[in-house]
């Protein structure tokens, strides 16, 4: 297992919409996965990386609500999420938003408040979940990356809803 770079804006490499997975059995799929966690695991409060933020052009993320600052009494736990969609989405709210690939900014974002999402697991087995609250909003950032998007694309204005990130010890 290994800790990948993550690529950082103005990379060209974020912007680029990410290739379905189909063979689940690739051994160089698995490590990658195993990479991606570990990333995550070492990143302080990181609660998701997706593959494109790597370099690795592929519908693939991984999260986790539990390893974040204040993580919610209920969450999923690890997941990991290949060819994901969103089936259904309700109500929305505002909340600020951080990136890996953006490390010196944060922003108000709006996101649905619960998303209801169908995707494989590492094995290919379909999995639907239903995501509320910080989950779903992580859910829909780190889906955002598989399409080329970054959070300042979703927010209303620079101006009033970006804000440079203050330095942490």
């Amino acid at each position: 297992m290994a800790i990948l770079d993550i690529l950082t804006y103005p990379d060209d490499r974020l912007r680029e919409h990410a290739e379905e997975i189909e063979d689940f059995s690739d051994p160089a799929l698995q490590c990658l996965i195993d990479d991606l966690l570990e990333t995550m695991a070492s990143l302080p409060a990181c609660v998701g990386v997706a593959a494109p933020q790597t370099g690795r052009s592929l519908r693939l993320l991984v999260m986790d609500c539990g390893n974040g600052r204040k993580p919610p009494a209920h969450h999923h736990g690890q997941l990991v999420v290949i060819n994901p969609d969103i089936l259904h989405w309700s109500g929305t709210d505002i909340g600020r938003e951080g990136c890996l690939s953006l490390p010196d900014y944060t922003g108000n974002v709006v996101r649905a408040q619960t998303v209801r999402v169908t995707f494989q697991d590492r094995q290919g087995v379909a999995q639907t979940l239903e995501l509320t609250g910080y989950e779903a909003r992580v859910m829909q950032h780190e889906i955002d990356h598989l399409d080329g998007r970054l959070f300042t694309d979703r927010i209303v204005s620079r101006k009033t809803d970006l804000f440079q990130r203050k330095n942490r010890l």
